[in-house]
């Protein structure tokens, strides 16, 4: 598979890369069994990046992962986990729900002071069981997961220490990179401003459908040599099952408007003789500012299911038959997408 370099680091990452989210049971159980298959069939297909996040079944991703990583060898992948929550234990019965089933006993509090950045790194190479992390993303930061009110405070938080975190960490040879991990473009535009970021995790915010980077995010990214790797391309489903009866749009039902869209969408795809999760799963690669597409499964038939798409090639002139029907700056739904 290829690489691309993030940012002006020497750090290289698989076209496409591995999402652990659904490892830590997001909204269906995912059992070992199937979490270490699921991994195992990622690397058979040639992706060498895998992204994680403490909050991924408050913890039991980051073990998982860490658990399937330890054998390989160290110079072979590329690991990225996230900061901004810190776990705390709780009785069984007092643990929130978060829409993973069966997480381990832990709740969170947010925390992006430089401290909080520094008591959160430790912590997953304690759950990974690995002594190096390659990329760190600062994790829902933005008034989409936190409102106004509370994501100034974060946002100060991040501005006057956090970021002087990741610096040092960067700059002492701890991590590679650093980024933010987020589902929203403003908050992305009001960082970049203000500091020179290696990378950012962006999540259904970039894709067939919806083209919010595109206007400002984009060209900020081009400006400040910021690489994006680009989750969430099937917009939490319609893109892969079509406009279907009950499909999801940024995890809620999709409206009339967004599956008639969707619908003339499928339809340019037929005209290509290809399914319309194929264009939308390769669609982000045509950006030169694009390093890598995230995707996230716990079951290791969708994850060949997917790879085999890989196979279609699609010109400019076949994604710009999309544009027509594509968003701008969707509305977002009440619940946070799990980046």
């Amino acid at each position: 598979m290829q690489t691309r370099r993030i940012g002006r680091t020497d750090l290289s990452v698989t076209e496409f890369s591995f999402g652990a989210a659904g490892l830590g049971g997001l909204y269906r159980e995912c059992t070992r069994e199937s979490a270490m298959a699921t991994l195992d069939a990622a690397w058979q297909s040639g992706m060498r990046y895998f992204d994680v996040a403490p909050f991924y079944g408050l913890g039991l991703a980051e073990r998982r992962v860490g658990d399937f990583l330890r054998d390989k060898p160290r110079d072979q992948f590329v690991l990225s986990t996230k900061v901004g929550r810190l776990l705390h234990p709780v009785p069984q019965d007092e643990v929130p729900d978060y829409s993973y089933v069966k997480p381990l006993n832990f709740d969170v509090t947010y925390d992006y002071s430089y401290d909080g950045i520094m008591r959160s790194i430790e912590f997953s190479y304690a759950r990974l069981g690995l002594n190096r992390i390659d990329i760190l993303y600062v994790h829902d930061i933005g008034v989409y997961t936190h409102g106004a009110a509370r994501n100034a405070i974060y946002l100060r938080q991040l501005m006057e220490g956090g970021l002087k975190a990741l610096e040092g960490l960067k700059s002492s040879g701890t991590i590679a990179a650093y980024g933010l991990g987020v589902n929203e473009v403003p908050v992305c535009l009001d960082v970049l401003r203000q500091a020179d970021l290696d990378c950012i995790l962006l999540a259904g915010r970039y894709t067939l459908l919806d083209r919010s980077a595109v206007a400002e995010l984009l060209p900020l990214c081009e400006k400040k040599q910021t690489s994006l790797v680009v989750g969430g391309v099937f917009n939490s489903g319609i893109l892969a099952t079509g406009p279907v009866e009950g499909a999801h749009f940024d995890y809620m039902p999709a409206t009339e408007d967004i599956r008639q869209k969707v619908g003339a969408m499928d339809a340019v795809a037929r005209g290509m003789n290809v399914p319309l999760a194929a264009p939308a799963m390769q669609f982000p690669l045509a950006s030169p500012q694009v390093a890598s597409v995230l995707l996230g499964t716990a079951k290791p038939q969708s994850l060949a299911r997917n790879m085999a798409l890989v196979e279609h090639r699609f010109s400019a002139a076949d994604f710009a038959a999309f544009e027509p029907f594509t968003l701008v700056a969707p509305e977002l739904g009440d619940e946070p997408v799990r980046v």
